[in-house]
């Protein structure tokens, strides 16, 4: 049996994982389904002073809580960016770990600085009228859904965390390419990971790979408990 600890990405919550956790656990593992604050089910906590240092503090303090001394974690999209730092405080107590679609920083990146233009423009801008809070990408009339879709705090995408070396214990990574997402901020992230010779895996999906595609999520996955 395997603990399995999961990130989600920006402006949505833990639903974005959708039947990966309960698929894992039917298997005979744990899962830790995390929760960020500000976003999803804590959308009632967003605030424009979260940082991503924040995000990483619920996940640790989630791991802690859960009692799970040695775990797999995964994350999507801007959770990437958190299990990245998580890797950098805990990574000798971590199996392996799988980015999904996601954004990979190396030491004191932030996702400022590992995204373009494009990026750059509609984080500012997006938020002239709501300081603080960034609009979903590529919704230009957004209005938020409780609990599933909202604002996501600025500070996390400026934030830069120096890694400590811990995450070089780290015995298997993985990263999961969706090669469906046209145009992708991720494929820069995807040919490292491969010549770096990573377990690479490829999906013909979007962006949201665990919703679309969960058998080859679900696979990826349990092929990192073996």
């Amino acid at each position: 049996m395997a603990n399995f600890v999961l990130v989600h990405g920006a402006w949505g919550g833990n639903h974005t994982w959708g039947e990966v956790p309960a698929r894992l656990e039917a298997e005979g593992h744990r899962v830790l389904n995390c929760t960020l604050r500000g976003l999803g089910s804590r959308q009632g906590e967003l605030h424009p002073g979260i940082t991503l240092t924040d995000h990483v503090d619920d996940v640790c303090d989630q791991i802690e809580e859960a009692g799970f001394e040695r775990f797999i974690i995964a994350g999507h999209s801007y959770g990437g960016m958190v299990i990245s730092a998580v890797a950098s405080r805990l990574g000798r107590r971590i199996d392996a770990i799988c980015y999904v679609d996601a954004f990979m920083p190396d030491s004191d990146q932030s996702l400022w600085d590992i995204t373009g233009e494009f990026e750059h423009n509609w984080y500012i801008d997006t938020q002239r009228h709501q300081p603080g809070y960034v609009t979903p990408i590529g919704s230009i009339d957004f209005e938020q859904v409780p609990g599933v879709v909202g604002f996501h705090p600025l500070l996390t995408l400026l934030e830069a965390i120096p890694f400590s070396g811990e995450e070089k214990a780290i015995a298997k990574k993985c990263y999961i390419f969706a090669t469906g997402y046209d145009p992708t901020p991720f494929a820069g992230f995807a040919e490292k990971a491969k010549a770096s010779g990573w377990d690479y895996h490829e999906t013909n999906t979007d962006h949201f790979v665990m919703q679309n595609d969960p058998d080859t999520t679900v696979a990826v996955l349990l092929g990192l408990a073996r």
